[in-house]
């Protein structure tokens, strides 16, 4: 096999901020080509199994003028699709999350009005002592009792405060899609190896936020379970020798399922640390609000550092799309 493998010539740098229909026929004809012209093996026949693991590389994240677009993100996909093509002889399966939304689920402008009637604008913080003082209150009025208990028990986690965000992957919209030059990248991958690519939907239940992808922010709401850790998608993750994690936002998304990954890995097996890759270069964090003062659980670019650094001492790899990615032979 020829290493580094290159791009292949339906592939233009240009084009990964843009909107285009993905162009699958072409896709798969130049990966059977690419297969046979560079000798490379189905991934059934891998000894030394890697994962890519892309977190909520979407369309509303990831492409200039969606609602929720994450500056850099149009860069951190680029890197992490040329990464996709330059390791495809290596990268034996891939695994995508795609965030997953209605209108009316709490963290939307629907869900809350104020004492007018009026919605909260995006980026609104509603805190427990907000709906309990009735500054903010649910559309409907059977949701309050689940609302107080909600935002006091996400609070006293310590993780994240309630944040209205913009309508974002609303499901059956363009902004939920993979972003294009991706979508083409997992067809390449998927007839260049004869893989299937693993695509993992969340957050959809209205009554609590799923920033990671293993488990919602909240699992239980008046005694209820709204979701649980996915044991299924964790098991197939560490089923490889090394899981590759990029996406969209190191803040968010990215952050909260690391974390996830972290507390149960030292919980189960602290071994597996050693497992997970982050590509640093892949991701980048939401922006902090524009307040002065900066409330710390706002100053999400802080945040994201911070944690890289955190995963980094607790075993996780951090490294960049440049980097070698070394596979054990024999």
């Amino acid at each position: 096999m020829t290493y580094p493998l290159p791009n292949p010539s339906f592939y233009d740098a240009s084009r990964v901020g843009e909107l285009y229909m993905e162009r699958g026929a072409l896709v798969a004809a130049e990966a059977l080509e690419h297969r046979r012209t560079h000798r490379i093996a189905p991934s059934s026949d891998d000894r030394f199994k890697i994962a890519a693991f892309g977190i909520d590389a979407q369309v509303g994240f990831c492409t200039p003028g969606a609602s929720l677009f994450v500056p850099g993100a149009v860069d951190d996909t680029r890197r992490a699709v040329e990464w996709l093509y330059k390791h495809l002889g290596s990268i034996t399966s891939l695994f995508f999350s795609l965030d997953t939304h209605s209108v009316h689920q709490i963290f939307h402008p629907a869900f809350w009005q104020d004492t007018s009637g009026q919605a909260p604008a995006p980026l609104t913080v509603i805190t427990h002592s907000d709906v309990k003082a009735g500054i903010w209150r649910p559309s409907r009025a059977e949701d309050l009792d689940a609302c107080l208990e909600y935002t006091h028990t996400l609070e006293r986690s310590g993780r994240y405060v309630l944040t209205i965000w913009p309508y974002h992957t609303l499901l059956g919209g363009l902004s939920h899609a993979l972003v294009p030059s991706l979508m083409e990248a997992s067809i390449f991958h998927s007839v260049a190896r004869g893989a299937h690519t693993h695509f993992e939907t969340k957050g959809r239940h209205r009554l609590t936020e799923n920033y990671s992808v293993l488990a919602p922010e909240v699992t239980h709401i008046q005694g209820d379970p709204v979701g649980s850790f996915n044991q299924t998608l964790f098991d197939a993750l560490m089923s490889h020798d090394r899981v590759y994690v990029f996406g969209q936002a190191s803040s968010h998304c990215v952050l909260s399922t690391l974390r996830d990954m972290q507390t149960h890995i030292e919980a189960t097996d602290p071994s597996l640390a050693d497992r997970v890759w982050i590509l640093s270069d892949a991701m980048s964090p939401v922006p902090a609000p524009p307040l002065d003062p900066l409330p710390a659980a706002l100053d999400f670019p802080k945040i994201a550092a911070d944690a890289l650094e955190g995963f980094a001492k607790a075993g996780f790899h951090v490294v960049k799309t440049t980097d070698p990615v070394e596979v054990p032979r024999g």
